[in-house]
């Protein structure tokens, strides 16, 4: 796969090229983009792959929907559905994405739309009854046609976005200097104990300008694990034999905090959606044993022949350090408006 990538380095240069010139025609008012009266805040990364984006909306909805009206408005990954969709007591995981299912589940208080077209999403918001009073724009970074008041980027720390290349030779939709959009960067899925040193460092090789706030988190993987009915303690349930199941785009860390030496893990791609075939040889697999896997994989699997044996670990993004001072600039974006 390696030296297939660096064959394909021509094309990279080309891909790079096209979004340059697509970012500059934004940048210049060329090609339009739509801004709205109220706070929109748009969530994303330069890379494809997993980066934390679900926990760090859910981290976002925690703080400010006690005190707002908020909606999340995602794409809708490989769902079976079409165009706007607002979530209700009929939505599940294949109407919505799986992502947009699961705030639906979490955090009944909260709007959850899809649309492809976030302008048209946007607008269809607006045109509720109950009108939003905050949107969070999910993996939006580089849908442009919308510009949000406020931008956050995330970069995972094992694969910082100054280290990549573009697609195909690496992981990035966009050149770094798209980072330059962001009002704040987020070094995820840290160690717990990152050094003031380290962080420095990180710092130093993102090159971002002085106006731009850097922040670290860590994923922050719950005590319990949990079912239908029950919760059991990450302890009693590492020492169980047991199958590991995860469909995301990068779930080692996940098999390492819960595994065994004796426990079987099953990898399926990032957003699959489960056969009958797949059920079975899940089944068959965990031969009576629990099955263990994440937040995201569970609101697919949850309605399945699996339920019986089935269960997943909650996750959330935590601060290393400067919260607060996070939490503050939120909030102050979105009073300002």
């Amino acid at each position: 796969m390696n030296i297939l990538r660096k064959i394909l380095f021509p094309f990279a240069i080309l891909y790079g090229f096209i979004t340059s010139i697509r970012n500059f025609l934004f940048d210049k008012g060329i090609l339009k983009s739509t801004s709205f009266d109220l706070p929109v805040i748009a969530v994303g990364n330069l890379s494809v792959g997993g980066t934390g984006k679900t926990p760090q909306i859910e981290y976002l909805i925690r703080l400010l929907s006690d005190k707002y009206k908020v909606a999340t408005l995602s794409r809708g990954y490989k769902r079976k559905s079409e165009g706007f969709v607002l979530a209700d007591d009929n939505s599940n995981a294949e109407i919505l994405g799986d992502e947009p299912f699961q705030f639906y589940q979490k955090f009944p208080n909260v709007m959850v739309a899809v649309d492809a077209n976030r302008t048209n999403g946007i607008q269809q918001l607006l045109s509720q009854n109950e009108k939003p009073e905050i949107i969070l724009l999910d993996d939006a970074y580089q849908h442009r046609k919308v510009k949000a008041g406020f931008y956050i980027l995330l970069t995972s720390y094992g694969d910082l976005y100054s280290d990549d290349f573009m697609l195909p030779t690496g992981n990035l939709r966009e050149s770094r200097s798209g980072a330059e959009r962001a009002n704040i960067v987020i070094v995820t899925k840290c160690p717990k104990i990152l050094s003031e040193g380290e962080q420095a460092e990180i710092r130093l090789k993102l090159k971002l300008s002085c106006s731009q706030q850097v922040f670290f988190t860590f994923i922050d993987y719950d005590i319990f694990i949990c079912s239908k009915h029950q919760k059991i303690a990450v302890i009693e349930i590492k020492e169980e034999p047991k199958l590991l199941l995860a469909g995301i785009a990068k779930p080692k860390p996940f098999f390492d905090y819960l595994k065994n030496e004796n426990d079987e893990c099953l990898t399926f791609p990032d957003h699959h959606h489960f056969s009958d075939a797949d059920l079975d040889a899940i089944q068959n697999k965990a031969n009576g044993r629990k099955i263990i896997t994440t937040e995201k994989d569970y609101v697919r699997l949850k309605d399945s022949k699996l339920v019986s044996q089935l269960y997943y670990l909650p996750i959330k993004s935590s601060f290393i350090n400067h919260q607060q001072n996070f939490d503050a600039t939120i909030l102050e974006y979105v009073k300002k408006i």
